[in-house]
C-alpha cells in the first residue's frame, strides 16, 4: 500500500467497503432469510408427516366406519319398523293394552291420539303421536309399569303424569292405596307409513 497514492488507496478502501456492505446486505436480505426457513423446515416435516398419518389412519379407517354405519343403520331400521304406523289410535291402543296386561295396571280410558311435529327436539326428522290414557294401580305397580314401559319402548315417552289417590284410606295400619293416575304417551311415527 506503501507505492499507491491516496488517491487509489481512497478508491481501493471505497471499494472494500462497498463490497462489505452489499455482501452484508445480500447475507441480511437473501442468506438470513433462508436459514431461518431452513431452521423451521424440519418441525414443518414432522408436522406434515403427522397430518399424512392421521389421514392415512382415516383412510384406513373407512372401512371400519362403513361397517359403523351400516350396523347403526340396520338399528335405526329395526326401531322404525316398531314405531306407529297405519291407524295410530289403534296401534297405540294395541301397543298400550298389550304391555299392560303384565302388570297390575288398569287403563279403561284412552283419549284420541294427536298427530303432530316433534316438540321435544327442535327440527327432528319424524312426527309425533300422542294419547291420553287413565287408569287405576297401586304406587309399586304403577312406577315399575313406567319404568319398564320407557324402557321396552325407547321411542314412546310418558309425560305429564298426575297421580290422585282413589278413595279413602283404609282403616288397616300399613294397607296400600289404589291410585289414580292420568298421563300423556308420546310415540314417534314410523316414516313414510301414512
Amino acid at each position: 500500500m506503501l507505492g499507491i497514492s491516496p488517491e487509489k488507496r481512497n478508491q481501493l478502501v471505497l471499494v472494500a467497503v462497498v463490497t462489505l456492505a452489499v455482501l452484508a446486505g445480500l447475507y441480511y436480505i437473501l442468506i438470513n432469510p433462508q436459514r431461518a426457513t431452513l431452521a423451521r423446515l424440519p418441525a414443518a416435516i414432522k408436522k406434515a408427516e403427522a397430518e399424512l398419518e392421521k389421514m392415512r389412519q382415516t383412510i384406513r379407517s373407512a372401512q371400519q366406519v362403513e361397517a359403523e354405519l351400516e350396523a347403526a343403520t340396520a338399528v335405526l331400521a329395526e326401531l322404525e319398523d316398531e314405531m306407529a304406523k297405519g291407524d295410530l289410535n289403534a296401534w297405540l291402543y294395541a301397543t298400550i293394552r298389550s304391555f299392560a296386561r303384565n302388570y297390575k295396571v288398569e287403563i279403561p280410558t284412552f283419549s284420541l291420539a294427536e298427530k303432530g311435529p316433534v316438540t321435544l327436539l327442535p327440527d327432528f326428522p319424524y312426527q309425533q303421536v300422542k294419547i291420553g290414557i287413565a287408569g287405576t294401580a297401586y304406587f309399586h305397580d304403577l312406577g315399575r309399569f313406567i319404568a319398564d314401559f320407557e324402557n321396552n319402548f325407547p321411542y314412546m315417552r310418558v309425560q305429564n303424569l298426575s297421580i290422585t289417590r282413589e278413595g279413602a284410606s283404609s282403616t288397616r295400619p300399613g294397607a296400600r292405596e289404589k291410585l289414580s293416575f292420568r298421563c300423556e304417551i308420546v310415540a314417534l311415527i314410523k316414516p313414510g307409513s301414512e
